[in-house]
């Protein structure tokens, strides 16, 4: 049964389905008398729901380390959301229902509103507004939490979905692997099984209605597939394909000490992304020649508020400082539309096409005192190190020059006061959107560099919701228009020597990073687990190999023998035997 790869590694042993239910909430009238009460006791829920959760994070700080344990970092700032907690009282106040309902009102919107943003690491952070609502409402009505720690014998464990608390409490000695319906590769129950080398695959669809306690499977984390019942020969090629996998990896890892140079002796270049200012150590491990994307909205989802300049600057110095001297590219707020902040619904109006809408520089233009406080603490921590700024979602020139003389005032502003910054900053922008890759050369004017958004550019050019179910298969990177369109922004931005980098999920995908630099992109920046398997390829292959790919590429017509064509280049360059 296919699914998605999400942690590497084969597993084979019988299956134990854990089913969770959702917490039945009654819902009642709280006589007036009794008001202060319930008050009192959503405060004690909400205390004992920290000292959990407090606790969980101790034990994966010991047991699997402090970066894991970081995870529920999260967790904890929910349990303190103003906005979150203060429309639970004010629903309370105003309707007299018992605190249980109104809190999983107030939450399951929270969540909702979280399930809709496009971004795939943020939206996963619904799970986690999820786990910690179940918590407190488990609290509230003295039920005890579902758990994973004691399983009877060793297991593969089929979920529809697992929390991040419930994945951290998984007995790594009885848990075989995981499986879960849905998911993706960025939720936190998968980046804990990362961390246990727990094999993952999410994305089965419908497998906890098709097995039962006991049934025999194969877990493939590496090409994401569940074989139920297999026969021998199966078995006996799994166990092949498995020392071949161990020994591959140990290759890879070895290989990514060493620089990414091509067979005939080109560099590339490979950058990281990353979230929060924790992921720089994962980005130096992998040997990351700097972030390519630090993504900003973090600072402002997990918060009520917006952070104030001096906040937002400690953040970037942060990573700055910790990836000196190597550059760090900062993208200013891709916020609003489908990433809504919390209790911010006068920032944020509801709209009903949030992909389209107003987000990102269309937000920040439009609320110069957010950017401006933003763009002053980039322009702070520049001295710290190498800092790129880019503006993300740019539509055309116009769009461009506004951003730039909002940056303009924040210099003039920064000199006035005499406080230092780097005046060499390079500014570039993203490429994203259909208007600005097919007005690349305009833009090429006024910036820098280019940095190519490919989860969006080709979610617009194909007319694509990528997270809609019945359409997602149409979400093709190697669709011609999408490479054409990719070699046209190279092209205009090579004439005016601008580099060109690509920080979607194609770069990060080694089928696709040939093809990606023979079309000449000049720097790959991906997550930085990612890295070893694109450095590997890049040295065993030519640039000469990966510029005729391009070539036959883009005479070709249909996406489904363009990736045939990619595939083929990888596997012929990249043996795991």
């Amino acid at each position: 049964m296919p699914g998605i790869a999400a942690s590497q590694g084969i597993a084979y042993g019988q299956i134990f389905v854990y089913l969770q239910s959702d917490v039945e909430v009654p819902s009642y009238l709280v006589e007036p008398e009794k008001r202060i009460d319930e008050v009192a006791r959503f405060d004690r829920a909400l205390v004992m729901t920290r000292q959990q959760i407090s606790k969980i994070m101790n034990e994966v700080e010991k047991n699997i380390g402090p970066e894991e344990a970081g995870i529920f970092d999260a967790h904890l700032m929910v349990l303190e959301d103003e906005a979150l907690i203060g429309e639970t009282i004010r629903e309370f106040e105003s309707t007299g229902r018992n605190i249980e309902t109104c809190f999983h009102k107030v939450s399951s919107r929270y969540v909702q509103a979280f399930s809709e943003i496009d971004d795939e690491y943020l939206r996963e952070r619904a799970g986690d507004l999820r786990d910690v609502a179940q918590r407190v409402l488990h609290n509230l009505l003295g039920q005890a939490e579902n758990s994973l720690n004691r399983l009877a014998d060793q297991r593969i464990v089929v979920a529809s979905d697992i929390s991040p608390s419930e994945s951290a409490t998984l007995d790594r000695s009885a848990a075989l692997a995981l499986v879960m319906d849905s998911g993706s590769k960025t939720s936190h129950a998968v980046i804990v099984a990362r961390s246990m080398k727990i094999p993952s695959v999410v994305g089965v669809r419908n497998l906890t209605a098709k097995v039962t306690n006991g049934d025999w499977a194969i877990v493939d984390g590496y090409d994401g597939v569940v074989i139920l019942n297999p026969s021998e020969s199966t078995l006996f090629r799994y166990g092949k394909i498995q020392e071949q996998k161990k020994s591959f990896e140990a290759r890879l890892l070895e290989v990514n000490r060493q620089p990414a140079v091509t067979l005939d002796g080109v560099t590339v270049s490979l950058m990281a992304n990353i979230e929060k200012s924790e992921e720089v150590t994962k980005a130096r491990t992998y040997y990351a020649e700097g972030i390519g994307l630090y993504r900003t909205e973090f600072l402002f989802l997990n918060t009520a508020r917006i952070p104030s300049e001096q906040e937002q600057f400690i953040a970037y110095k942060t990573v700055v400082e910790a990836m000196a001297p190597l550059p760090v590219v900062i993208r200013t707020l891709d916020l609003g539309g489908d990433k809504p902040m919390a209790g911010k619904t006068d920032l944020f109006p509801k709209e009903n096409n949030p992909f389209m809408g107003f987000r990102a520089i269309r937000f920040c233009l439009e609320h110069p005192e957010i950017f401006k406080d933003q763009l002053r603490a980039i322009l702070r921590a520049s001295t710290y190190g190498k800092v790129k700024l880019m503006y993300p979602m740019i539509s055309g020139s116009e769009e461009l020059a506004r951003a730039n003389a909002v940056l303009a005032e924040c210099i003039a502003e920064l000199k006035a006061k005499g406080v230092a910054f780097d005046a060499d900053m390079e500014v570039g922008t993203m490429i994203e959107i259909p208007s600005a890759a097919t007005t690349a050369d305009l833009l090429a004017e006024q910036c820098a560099f280019f940095s190519i958004g490919t989860n969006d550019l080709i979610q617009y050019l194909l007319a694509i919701d990528r997270v809609n179910d019945r359409i997602a298969h149409l979400y093709e990177p190697t669709h011609p228009a999408i490479l054409r369109t990719l070699r046209y922004v190279v092209a205009e931005a090579h004439k005016r020597k601008l580099p060109v980098s690509v920080c979607g999920e194609m770069a990060g995908d080694p089928i696709f990073a040939p093809l990606l630099l023979g079309l000449g992109i000049d720097c790959l920046s991906m997550s930085p687990s990612w890295l070893p398997s694109v450095r590997y390829l890049i040295r065993a292959m030519t640039m000469a190999d990966a510029r005729a790919l391009a070539t036959q590429a883009l005479g070709m017509s249909s996406p489904k023998e363009i990736y045939a064509l990619c595939d083929a280049f990888y596997r012929q360059r990249v043996r795991m035997d």
